[in-house]
């Protein structure tokens, strides 16, 4: 009948609704997402993880309240730094460097925002040619107008006070919602009876809060601090947010809450380390950063791949065949681990600088540029610079 139809030219909108109702095409492609194969064991379906007899079960629906309270936490943000990270900024001697401003320049500014920061030689001697100034001026004026764009250290160190803050405050309230948990300590109990395991209002909450959170880091990371790693930084928040909301709709609330935790327990740590950077105290830094790099090395690359990685993929398949989330949920966990190792990597050589003896710095930021031919005529002319300005006192690093 169809093919009839078809050679005629004529298509009845009962035979493809979807042609002709973009309603229609909505309800088919929403029935084949939540298929019950994709997301569930055989020979169970979406009943059964229906509320009854005071048993409450994870639902897709309750996500949507991610997305205001990642609006909220922006909010929050924007006071935690004007009003608490600003004045500790204050306390703790946190100074920015004098940076020297580009003159203004048409020409140049032109060329720097259309085409490219960092000119190569043939355009340096061009725009030389076309703006009237020396090939050494060229050359000077985009090092400081690449440094007028990078973050203030105060920007940097606001930034790192909030991250810590949630990332504290997170990892507690983690390791309370699940260290009097079985499964905390046999992590075969995490499949015990799934899918058909009830959610607690703590899981529901430490859940809702985790992934708002990411979501105001995704919404944020255009205008946060961009380091090296940015484009890593957009897959991890991506890997982070699915992966959160694929084992709520697949109901991996126990293995979520212990992957989540895990994560929390190191990333304070790397925050405040940045904090005690930013704020000159070198020997905090260092030691904190010790115990960052042993936690992180710990938790992503031994407790992470050989404990729960290996309870998401082997014991899952003592119960039931496995199926399409089983396998998408350990892929998203093998791009998370693959971004560890990547991390793992800087982290190892900020260590060897340390070990070396030479000042560790975030291998992942953007350094400052500095006008060293410009410092050498003004050195013997005035004595030290700091960022191309005269050091009036130079004595009073904090020392602890």
């Amino acid at each position: 009948m169809a093919m009839c139809f078809w050679g005629t030219g004529k298509v009845p909108s009962s035979s493809f609704p979807f042609l002709f109702s973009p309603h229609s095409m909505f309800q088919t492609l929403y029935s084949y997402f939540w298929w019950e194969r994709l997301w569930l064991p055989a020979n169970l379906t979406w009943a059964d993880l229906e509320d009854r007899d005071g048993r409450v079960y994870a639902k897709a629906s309750d996500l949507y309240i991610t997305i205001p309270l990642a609006f909220l936490f922006l909010i929050v943000r924007h006071l935690f730094e004007t009003y608490v990270a600003t004045p500790l900024a204050g306390l703790l001697n946190v100074k920015e460097k004098i940076r020297l401003k580009a003159t203004p320049n048409a020409v140049l500014e032109k060329f720097y925002a259309a085409t490219t920061k960092h000119p190569k030689q043939a355009d340096v001697e061009m725009l030389s040619k076309k703006s009237g100034c020396t090939v050494r001026q060229v050359e000077r004026w985009f090092r400081r107008r690449r440094n007028q764009d990078r973050p203030s250290l105060l920007k940097k160190f606001r930034e790192a006070s909030w991250r810590f803050t949630f990332y504290l405050i997170a990892f507690i309230a983690g390791m309370a919602v699940i260290v009097d948990k079985p499964w905390f300590y046999d992590l075969r109990e995490v499949w015990k009876g799934y899918p058909i395991q009830s959610m607690l209002p703590s899981q529901y909450w430490y859940y809702m809060i985790e992934l708002s959170f990411y979501w105001s880091l995704l919404f944020s990371i255009a205008s946060d601090v961009k380091r090296k790693d940015f484009k890593e930084q957009i897959i991890h928040h991506v890997a982070t947010i699915i992966l959160i909301s694929f084992s709520w709709f697949a109901n991996y609330i126990r293995a979520g809450t212990l992957i989540m935790a895990l994560h929390d327990s190191s990333d304070y740590l790397l925050e405040s380390a940045k904090m005690f950077n930013y704020a000159g105290w070198r020997n905090t830094c260092n030691n904190i950063f010790i115990v960052f790099a042993a936690v992180f090395i710990v938790t992503r690359l031994v407790i992470l791949p050989f404990w729960i990685m290996h309870c998401t993929v082997v014991y899952p398949l003592d119960l039931y065949p496995a199926f399409f989330g089983y396998y998408f949920f350990n892929f998203m966990m093998a791009v998370l681990q693959s971004l560890h190792i990547f991390w793992a990597y800087l982290i190892i050589r900020m260590a060897q600088k340390f070990i070396t003896g030479k000042v560790v710095e975030d291998e992942r930021s953007d350094r400052e540029e500095t006008d060293n031919s410009e410092e050498e005529e003004e050195v013997a002319k005035n004595g030290p610079l700091s960022n191309g300005h005269p050091v009036l006192n130079n004595n009073h690093r904090k020392n602890d």
